[in-house]
């Protein structure tokens, strides 16, 4: 039989190839091992996406020289008689954070999202192109889409006026705001914790250039977990010393992520609706309806 993957160089070597059925993304995804022992995570995407995987190959190969954790990009191109694109990236072997963190005590969890935020702020060193648009016109205009489409998906979020409220109180902290190479969706559901014990960062699909202080709109998911996982991935990103006005963009950047992921969940199904409508009311909750910017959660230092 013909696979979609047979044009790709050295797959003749690939001794195991097996599907991977989980995630968001349209992409078809799979464990890959060598006869030699390798492995690697394979993504085949529609042709019509070239570009865009050309352009987040160019991208991550800008983290090869930083010493850290990730999932790194080996090789890409084009499949399956020109149908496809394919994206080869290595292979992180351990447990995913998700389920490995709530077996662990809370300092280790804080201690692993400590490491994540250094992480993360080294991977902030990487600037963006200079001749792009205003973080501050770019995110204002994405405010608006998510407040057009959350009105009109049908779905409603009890105190979604609070959320909007805070944003539109909140939009001038936007302004002259920097813009750094992103992942794109860091949370503990895209980190892997090793037998030894160190965290490492997979599934940079998402990957693009904005304020380094987004990529905190998904600290939900982490807090969902743990307050000290949470709270470490902050305290580790500043080195103990988080600045006031950081606060208040994280509160702008979840409450926007909010209202975009009631419409995004429609397509998932029910479960997935419900879903997101409990973690809009548990962010409503930790920011006492948007009155405060500080969440419930945050602690400034490891738990005794």
């Amino acid at each position: 039989m013909i696979k979609i993957y047979n044009e790709i160089p050295d797959s003749c070597n690939w001794q195991i190839v097996e599907e991977i059925n989980r995630g968001w993304s349209n992409d078809k995804k799979y464990y890959v091992q060598t006869t030699d022992g390798r492995v690697f995570l394979l993504r085949i995407s529609d042709i019509s996406q070239y570009e865009r995987k050309k352009r987040d190959f160019q991208a991550m190969k800008q983290l090869d020289k930083i010493d850290i954790l990730i999932s790194r990009p080996v090789d890409f191109g084009i499949c399956n008689s020109g149908q496809s694109v394919y994206f080869l990236t290595t292979w992180i072997k351990g447990e995913a954070a998700e389920t490995a963190l709530p077996e662990l005590s809370s300092k280790e969890q804080y201690r692993l999202c400590v490491r994540a935020g250094e992480v993360l702020k080294i991977m902030h060193q990487i600037s963006a192109a200079k001749n792009q648009l205003s973080w501050s016109e770019h995110f204002n205009r994405k405010i608006d889409r998510n407040i057009t489409n959350y009105k009109a998906c049908g779905i409603h979020i009890k105190g979604a006026d609070k959320i909007i409220e805070y944003l539109e109180q909140n939009r001038y902290l936007l302004e002259s705001r920097p813009r750094c190479f992103q992942h794109g969706d860091y949370h503990a559901g895209n980190m892997i914790i090793t037998k030894s014990g160190e965290l490492g960062v997979i599934d940079f699909d998402r990957l693009d250039y904005g304020d380094p202080w987004e990529e905190f709109n998904r600290i939900t998911w982490c807090a969902d977990i743990s307050a000290a996982f949470a709270s470490g991935r902050i305290n580790g990103y500043f080195d103990h010393d988080v600045p006031a006005s950081f606060f208040r963009l994280m509160a702008l950047y979840i409450a926007s992520n909010q209202l975009s992921s009631i419409p995004w969940s429609i397509s998932y199904g029910q479960e997935e609706v419900r879903t997101m409508l409990r973690q809009a009311e548990d962010v409503l909750k930790w920011y006492d309806g948007f009155e405060t910017y500080i969440p419930e959660w945050y602690i400034s230092g490891p738990p005794e």
